[in-house]
């Protein structure tokens, strides 16, 4: 196939996830067209190390032929069923291998298209089962600045973050925003632990000023994610959902990034934060990002307060439970068994923290942070993470460009920089990842200096 005039069709014909209006139409994107392991093949045929795991998802690594295999067989059987008139054991089957591995009494999973459509039917079956038990002004959603759940309407009401905010309608009644739980941004002189009371009382303060009779659920990351990899304070969240119980509000738990392996357990909420919410949301990992697919899982518990109700739950998608997702998802998680690769990040997680700490030693580098295989570098001009941003997406576009021509690609979000690789990825494969970052950083803080001195 002939793909010399590609980049004018992405310009005239592919409108991106993002889009900036102001350089629409004149983009010089990467062109990604192979990739294998770790790393990704760009159209000039130079291996770049995926620094952020695609969108956090690609948990087994690229070029898998068994998963190509998987799918292939699943299509040649069956590409398609109709979720809603029909059903099908493949997808039968993953929902119990899922139901099998989530915490508690999370056993029903309802498929999705991805992350966003995921929030969207829990915040939908929320709504529905206080209809269903006369609590119909119960709606309210609880969430908290610098939270990510999505671009679908609902989805982006709860989100966050402010700068996805500006240009777009959202339900503006719908949610309620909780300050900021980064403990970077802590009062001078505050403990960890006044830290943590004063965010725990942000949340039972915002239900008694709402009403608890009108709050229908808290939504939260485990680690905010998008959001700049912001871990809150240890022990966040088992009192929050302390909080929830007290008022008889839900929780939600979006585990769309941490799920499948990220945080080393096939989900975070129970294994690392000690919790069981009432909903958990995935997506990305659960496919290692082989073909598209999202879920919302329900506790029994919720189930049987609708289960036996003359109503429908009517909402569903036209690829729910989609055949060859489903068979993608099946033999990501026996590939993920096989060769232990849980296992493997709460191995090689140390290493990856332990390298991301040592950046702290470049002069841009304001934070850095994170979990298991996750982590943020947070920059300003002077090192201060609480100095205004100035240059906040040239530093972010530069340490892309840096880090690009040395082989690595990250992810910048405005003045951070994100991490989140294939969960394969070895000790010494995560060392030269972040020699290669770490020269990247230098390179951006010696042209900053230099723009500074004109």
């Amino acid at each position: 196939m002939d793909n010399s005039n590609a980049k004018q069709w992405d310009n005239d014909h592919f409108l991106h996830p993002w889009e900036g209006m102001e350089a629409l139409g004149e983009n010089d994107r990467t062109f990604i067209e192979g990739a294998s392991g770790i790393h990704l093949i760009n159209e000039k045929g130079e291996r770049l190390i995926d620094g952020p795991g695609g969108m956090w998802c690609t948990q087994i690594g690229y070029g898998r032929a068994e998963m190509a295999e998987a799918m292939a067989e699943q299509a040649r059987n069956l590409a398609y069923f109709s979720p809603f008139n029909n059903t099908n054991s493949t997808a039968a089957h993953f929902a119990r291998e899922i139901a099998k591995r989530a915490p508690g009494d999370l056993n029903n999973v309802f498929f999705t298209t991805g992350g966003s459509t995921a929030v969207d039917t829990a915040i939908r079956f929320v709504h529905f089962r206080n209809n269903l038990v006369g609590r119909p002004e119960k709606k309210k959603i609880i969430s908290r600045q610098k939270a990510y759940h999505g671009s679908t309407y609902l989805a982006a009401s709860v989100s966050g973050k402010e700068r996805d905010r500006l240009w777009l309608d959202k339900a503006d009644d719908l949610a309620h925003f909780l300050p900021n739980v980064n403990p970077l941004y802590r009062t001078p002189g505050q403990s960890d632990e006044n830290f943590l009371n004063e965010k725990v009382a942000d949340l039972e303060n915002a239900i008694v000023a709402l009403g608890p009779e009108n709050v229908a659920a808290f939504i939260a990351e485990p680690v905010l994610a998008s959001g700049g990899v912001i871990v809150p304070p240890i022990g966040y969240h088992a009192r929050c959902l302390n909080i929830c119980r007290k008022y008889d509000v839900l929780y939600i738990s979006d585990e769309v990034v941490t799920a499948f392996g990220r945080l080393g357990h096939w989900f975070a909420s129970e294994a690392v934060f000690g919790i069981q919410p009432d909903i958990i949301t995935c997506a990305k990992g659960m496919t290692s990002g082989y073909a598209p697919m999202g879920a919302a899982i329900i506790s029994d518990r919720l189930i049987a307060d609708v289960a036996g109700k003359d109503a429908t739950f009517s909402n569903g998608y036209t690829y729910s439970g989609h055949p060859v997702s489903a068979a993608a998802g099946l033999k990501n998680i026996e590939i993920i068994e096989r060769e232990k690769i849980l296992e493997h990040v709460r191995e090689v997680g140390p290493v990856f923290q332990d390298q991301l700490q040592q950046l702290r030693q470049i002069d841009i580098v304001a934070d850095a942070r994170g979990m298991g295989l996750m982590g943020c570098v947070q920059c300003s001009v002077d090192g201060d993470p609480r100095s205004e941003l100035g240059r906040d997406y040239e530093i972010g576009s530069r340490i892309d460009m840096e880090c690009q021509k040395r082989g690595l690609l990250v992810r910048p979000v405005i003045n951070m920089c994100v991490l989140s690789p294939p969960l394969i990825i070895s000790k010494s494969e995560i060392e030269h990842m972040f020699a290669i970052l770490r020269e990247g950083l230098e390179a951006t803080s010696e042209w900053l200096g230099k723009i500074s001195d004109r």
